[in-house]
């Protein structure tokens, strides 16, 4: 899925989504920082969209560290839903997808 990244103005932070993904042991930065490094797989989840569009992303954080996002974009800012560790699947997609860039 193709997804333009140009029109995104930043990020929206509150205590809701950053207490979450503290939860999972992820910073805030970590999560801004794979959308910058390829690669970059990000696929629209239909599952969790009835009420607004949901993203679900694979990337690398400037540490190395295999990271899955679920976001949403509200006023072109990019709104961290979720954030975790990749499992084992996720990471064998990213790797099989990802080509040269992993």
């Amino acid at each position: 899925m193709y997804f333009d990244l140009s029109k995104i103005e930043g990020f929206e932070w509150d205590s809701g989504n950053l207490e979450h993904i503290k939860k999972h042991d992820v910073g805030y930065k970590e999560c801004e920082e794979v959308f910058l490094n390829k690669p970059l797989l990000i696929s629209r989840d239909e599952v969790h969209s009835e009420i607004e569009n949901r993203f679900q992303v694979l990337g690398l954080t400037n540490g190395g560290r295999l990271i899955f996002l679920a976001f949403t974009i509200r006023d072109n800012k990019i709104r961290v839903v979720s954030a975790r560790d990749q499992n084992k699947k996720e990471t064998k997609r990213l790797q099989k997808e990802g080509g040269e860039n992993f």
